[in-house]
């Protein structure tokens, strides 16, 4: 499948609201990586330091606004490495 189209189809997922879909969309964005042949920076380390109170401006808040903020320039490296690189994955 081009990567464009997959990148398309990965852009329309909603943000992850779990840890687990978290690290499923990083897994996922780093395999296409190692296919192209290009390395992304790190993801965001998941928080430690989560009291569970609900707090106002939560670690668990900042996590989700990294990955946002990582999910977007993966996509961007990729598809620039895609470009590059020619389209089809195997």
């Amino acid at each position: 499948m081009p990567v464009e189209q997959m990148m398309a189809r990965w852009a329309q997922r909603p943000l992850p609201c779990s840890l687990e879909q978290a690290l499923g969309q990083f897994s996922d964005y780093q395999q296409l990586a190692r296919t192209l042949n290009i390395t992304l920076r790190a993801p965001p380390p998941e928080p430690t330091t989560c009291c569970g109170k609900g707090c106002n401006g939560c670690v668990w808040e900042g996590f989700y606004g990294a990955t946002q903020f990582w999910l977007e320039d993966a996509q961007e490296a990729l598809l620039r490495a895609a470009t590059q690189n020619g389209s089809e994955t195997p």
